[in-house]
């Protein structure tokens, strides 16, 4: 898909559904604030959701503190709805309505958080782009936590075909800039009551 026809597709996808019609929401996303509180201070960390779109994560870091958050992700309406929800707090972030294979980071940051994008990536030139960004994006001693469909999840999301990972391959993807640290898998219930199996893999920056 080119970057024209993805930004198309999901914001057809957030306009048509809402924010929680689509198979990926939580109203709460658990999994992914234990391992942000775990691996870096909230208060003190800065932070990039890709593809976090209207995802209400940023509400609770937000909420416990969180200064320097950033959110990317290819849609414009998915970036709407979250700033509607915000309100006035959508001030204190910084939104970032662009393809990650094509941004150029302008910083580093403590945490990088993707819970969904990455295994949309099928074409390998896409994923290099990725962990290319992935490396100049996160600081020596960061994290990385890519959460992505588990080799039993879906073969399809959204009318899209994925590629299934566990910790190992997934950390084969992303090379030897980062080590893997911790994984765990998580049965996600989505709105439609199905369960989808993805995997949670936790990387850190190694030192330059």
């Amino acid at each position: 898909m080119t970057d024209e026809s993805r930004r198309t597709h999901w914001n057809a996808a957030y306009r048509t559904k809402g924010e929680a019609g689509v198979s990926w929401f939580e109203d709460t996303p658990t999994v992914s604030l234990d391992l942000i509180r775990k691996y870096s201070p909230v208060g003190s960390s800065s932070l990039i959701d890709i593809g976090g779109g209207a995802s209400r994560l940023v509400d609770v870091l937000l909420d416990e503190g969180m200064k320097a958050i950033t959110v990317l992700d290819l849609s414009p309406a998915a970036l709407d709805a979250a700033k509607a929800r915000l309100g006035a707090r959508a001030g204190q972030v910084q939104w970032l309505a662009l393809d990650v294979t094509q941004w150029a980071p302008d910083r580093t940051y403590d945490i990088w958080h993707d819970r969904a994008a990455f295994h949309f990536l099928t074409d390998p030139d896409d994923r290099r782009a990725y962990v290319e960004r992935l490396i100049a994006a996160v600081k020596p001693g960061g994290y990385a936590i890519i959460a992505t469909f588990a080799p039993e999840g879906p073969e399809r999301c959204s009318g899209l075909p994925v590629v299934r990972y566990d910790a190992a391959a997934l950390s084969g993807v992303i090379g030897s800039s980062f080590r893997l640290v911790e994984a765990l898998r998580h049965a996600h219930t989505t709105p439609g009551n199905a369960t989808q199996a993805f995997q949670f893999s936790v990387f850190q920056r190694m030192a330059q």
